[in-house]
């Protein structure tokens, strides 16, 4: 994921807790690790070593699928392209 793409998500994406346990890996790692099992429609224990491992990296995606996290990211991506070709960000209904 490069840089802008990250900028455009992380703001969706949970920040790390005050208290309590850190974070064995960092979020943009774990949004990596999910695109590469979708982007290549792997299994997710197929995920190479180079990424945190696929429990990790699943529960994630099955907590951002049940929290709604992907619908959003997905409505405002739709927003901006809409914006980007020149229409309004939300069509009116008629």
């Amino acid at each position: 994921m490069t840089n802008a793409e990250w900028l455009l998500l992380s703001p969706f994406l949970p920040t790390p807790r005050l208290c309590g346990r850190r974070r064995k890996w960092e979020m943009r790692e774990i949004v990596d690790a999910i695109f590469y099992v979708l982007r290549g429609g792997i299994a997710w224990s197929l995920l190479p070593k180079d990424f945190p491992p696929w429990p990790a990296a699943y529960r994630w995606f099955a907590r951002f699928r049940d929290n709604g996290t992907w619908e959003r990211i997905n409505h405002h991506l739709v927003m901006l392209d809409r914006e980007r070709a020149g229409r309004e960000a939300s069509p009116r209904r008629q």
